[in-house]
Protein backbone atom coordinates (compact mmCIF):
# COMPACT_ATOMS: atom_id res chain seq x y z
CA UNK A 1 0.00 0.00 0.00
CA UNK A 2 1.32 3.34 -0.78
CA UNK A 3 1.53 6.53 1.38
CA UNK A 4 -1.58 8.66 1.44
CA UNK A 5 -1.51 11.97 2.46
CA UNK A 6 -5.67 12.50 3.31
CA UNK A 7 -8.18 10.40 5.20
CA UNK A 8 -11.19 10.55 6.15
CA UNK A 9 -12.49 8.88 9.00
CA UNK A 10 -16.22 7.59 10.10
CA UNK A 11 -16.00 6.07 13.58
CA UNK A 12 -19.10 3.90 12.65
CA UNK A 13 -17.09 2.03 9.70
CA UNK A 14 -14.13 0.98 11.80
CA UNK A 15 -12.87 2.62 15.18
CA UNK A 16 -9.09 1.28 14.32
CA UNK A 17 -7.65 2.54 11.48
CA UNK A 18 -4.42 2.46 9.76
CA UNK A 19 -3.19 5.74 8.65
CA UNK A 20 0.06 4.54 7.87
CA UNK A 21 0.82 0.79 7.23
CA UNK A 22 4.72 -0.66 7.92
CA UNK A 23 6.54 -0.06 5.33
CA UNK A 24 4.65 2.57 3.32
CA UNK A 25 7.70 4.71 2.92
CA UNK A 26 5.29 6.96 5.69
CA UNK A 27 9.04 8.26 6.77
CA UNK A 28 10.18 11.52 7.82
CA UNK A 29 6.17 12.46 9.06
CA UNK A 30 6.49 16.37 9.72
CA UNK A 31 2.56 17.53 10.64
CA UNK A 32 -0.46 16.11 11.32
CA UNK A 33 -3.57 18.11 11.38
CA UNK A 34 -6.69 16.23 13.03
CA UNK A 35 -9.61 17.80 12.50
CA UNK A 36 -13.20 17.07 14.38
CA UNK A 37 -15.86 17.44 11.61
CA UNK A 38 -19.01 16.91 13.16
CA UNK A 39 -21.01 20.32 14.16
CA UNK A 40 -21.92 19.78 17.38
CA UNK A 41 -20.55 16.58 19.40
CA UNK A 42 -16.48 16.19 20.65
CA UNK A 43 -14.72 13.68 19.22
CA UNK A 44 -12.04 11.36 21.17
CA UNK A 45 -9.04 10.06 19.69
CA UNK A 46 -6.23 8.43 20.17
CA UNK A 47 -3.19 8.39 17.95
CA UNK A 48 -0.22 5.49 17.74
CA UNK A 49 2.39 4.16 16.54
CA UNK A 50 2.11 -0.16 16.34
CA UNK A 51 4.76 -2.58 15.63
CA UNK A 52 3.10 -5.50 14.08
CA UNK A 53 5.37 -8.19 14.46
CA UNK A 54 5.20 -7.72 18.29
CA UNK A 55 2.08 -5.68 18.69
CA UNK A 56 3.73 -3.32 21.14
CA UNK A 57 2.00 0.07 21.03
CA UNK A 58 3.61 3.38 22.05
CA UNK A 59 0.83 6.50 21.82
CA UNK A 60 1.57 9.80 20.45
CA UNK A 61 -1.98 10.91 22.14
CA UNK A 62 -4.67 8.87 23.99
CA UNK A 63 -8.15 9.53 24.47
CA UNK A 64 -7.72 13.07 23.47
CA UNK A 65 -11.16 15.44 23.29
CA UNK A 66 -11.64 17.69 20.17
CA UNK A 67 -13.85 19.87 20.17
CA UNK A 68 -16.55 20.06 17.64
CA UNK A 69 -15.09 22.14 14.48
CA UNK A 70 -12.07 21.83 15.64
CA UNK A 71 -8.63 21.07 14.50
CA UNK A 72 -5.72 19.41 16.43
CA UNK A 73 -2.29 19.89 14.74
CA UNK A 74 0.82 18.53 15.74
CA UNK A 75 3.65 19.67 14.53
CA UNK A 76 7.15 18.53 16.42
CA UNK A 77 8.67 16.32 13.30
CA UNK A 78 10.98 14.74 16.17
CA UNK A 79 8.59 13.03 17.63
CA UNK A 80 6.52 12.38 14.64
CA UNK A 81 9.53 10.90 12.57
CA UNK A 82 8.91 7.02 13.43
CA UNK A 83 10.72 4.22 11.97
CA UNK A 84 8.37 3.35 9.60
CA UNK A 85 9.75 -0.43 8.19
CA UNK A 86 8.72 -1.64 11.64
CA UNK A 87 5.87 0.19 12.41
CA UNK A 88 2.30 1.62 11.47
CA UNK A 89 0.73 4.73 12.32
CA UNK A 90 -2.62 3.93 13.71
CA UNK A 91 -5.57 6.21 14.93
CA UNK A 92 -8.61 5.43 16.97
CA UNK A 93 -11.74 7.40 18.03
CA UNK A 94 -15.39 6.71 19.06
CA UNK A 95 -17.45 5.02 16.65
CA UNK A 96 -20.09 8.33 16.38
CA UNK A 97 -16.70 10.42 15.53
CA UNK A 98 -15.93 11.75 12.22
CA UNK A 99 -12.50 13.34 11.54
CA UNK A 100 -10.39 14.24 8.16
CA UNK A 101 -6.60 13.72 8.89
CA UNK A 102 -4.02 15.36 6.75
CA UNK A 103 -0.42 14.11 7.31
CA UNK A 104 2.51 15.79 5.66
CA UNK A 105 5.85 15.34 5.30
Amino acid sequence: MAFTKYHNIDGSNGIEVELIAAGDNGDGVKSIWITNTRASNAAEVSLYINNNTTNVKYYLLSTVVIPANVSLVLDDANILNFDNVNYGLYVTVGSSDTLDITISR
